[in-house]
């Protein structure tokens, strides 16, 4: 009982791992360019299809470089074509706009692929279990832990390591400082949004063997997603990912305990509670315009 408990609970941090990887997409889109994008889920049902239609050719590792790089191509042009006339206006402008992009990618892939749910067979490498003592688990889980946390620490070194983030820092703190030196925002949003979709798609590709392949599947992820960032504070990323874990242990902890309808009313009276103590999330700024 208690492995089976164990096993649980790391479905649930599996989960929590997959939020975060959608989850700082939308945080960085947001505290740069002021965009809410409710289309994030969506991209992330993009990147299941792409693997479902990349395979074949590709094999599944292939699918797992190629696909996020086309989703990173269609969120420049998304970008350049829709985003920028929004940066930095009413957020309630962009989430318009991006509730009408999701329901565009949704019929669009319902429209092309049918609105039946698809199978997509994990690859032969990483079938079977891995055995520690009496535990038993899901290699293809692992690699995917293993590739989502390679994935996040690979974007805070992007962010805290390299010119190109030190200057999205900028941007997220300070625009105005940016300007009077002469410096664009232009590129490096383009470049943010591309990124940030493209690690939604990395989640679509990895979670298409798991869970069948159908037009909503990102409408639950992405409101998980945004759960996220709001328990973690707009622009932090270790709240994003402090947030994300802690998610993923209370849906995990739920089904853990036999209460598996109630897993995602766990999330949303956690999201209350946080939110209740401290509105800003766990590690966001203060908003001097509201406090």
């Amino acid at each position: 009982m208690t492995l089976v408990f164990l096993s649980q609970l790391l479905n649930g941090l599996l989960d929590g791992f997959y939020y975060m990887l959608i989850a700082l997409g939308l945080s960085l889109i947001f505290s740069l360019g002021g965009i809410v994008n409710l289309a994030h889920g969506a991209f992330f049902t993009l990147g299941a299809y792409l693997a479902l239609v990349l395979t074949p050719h590709i094999g599944f590792f292939g699918a797992l470089i190629v696909g996020p790089l086309i989703a990173a191509g269609v969120a420049m042009v998304v970008e350049r074509t829709l985003f920028t006339r929004f940066y930095r206006e009413d957020p309630l402008y962009s989430l318009l706009l991006t509730f009408g992009l999701a329901m565009i990618i949704e019929q669009s892939l319902r429209w092309y692929f049918g609105a039946s749910p698809r199978a997509y067979s994990m690859p032969n490498e990483l079938r079977g279990q891995v055995f520690m003592g009496d535990f038993v688990y899901s290699r293809y889980r692992f690699f995917l832990i293993g590739i989502a946390v390679a994935t996040v620490a690979a974007v805070w070194v992007l962010l805290n390591r390299t010119a190109f983030g030190r200057i999205v820092r900028a941007g997220i703190q300070n625009p105005d400082i940016l300007g009077t030196l002469g410096i664009s925002l232009r590129p490096y949003l383009s470049a943010v949004v591309a990124i940030a979709i493209a690690i939604a798609a990395l989640a679509g590709v990895l979670m298409a063997p798991l869970q069948p392949v159908h037009p909503m599947m990102g409408v639950e992820v992405g409101t998980a997603a945004f759960v996220v960032v709001v328990i973690g504070g707009l622009g932090s990323f270790w709240g994003v990912v402090v947030a994300a874990l802690l998610v993923g242990l209370v849906k995990g902890l739920m089904i853990g305990i036999g209460y598996t309808q109630y897993s995602m009313l766990a999330i949303y009276l956690l999201m209350f509670v946080v939110l209740f103590l401290r509105p800003r999330g766990l590690f966001g700024e203060r908003i001097t315009r509201f406090e």
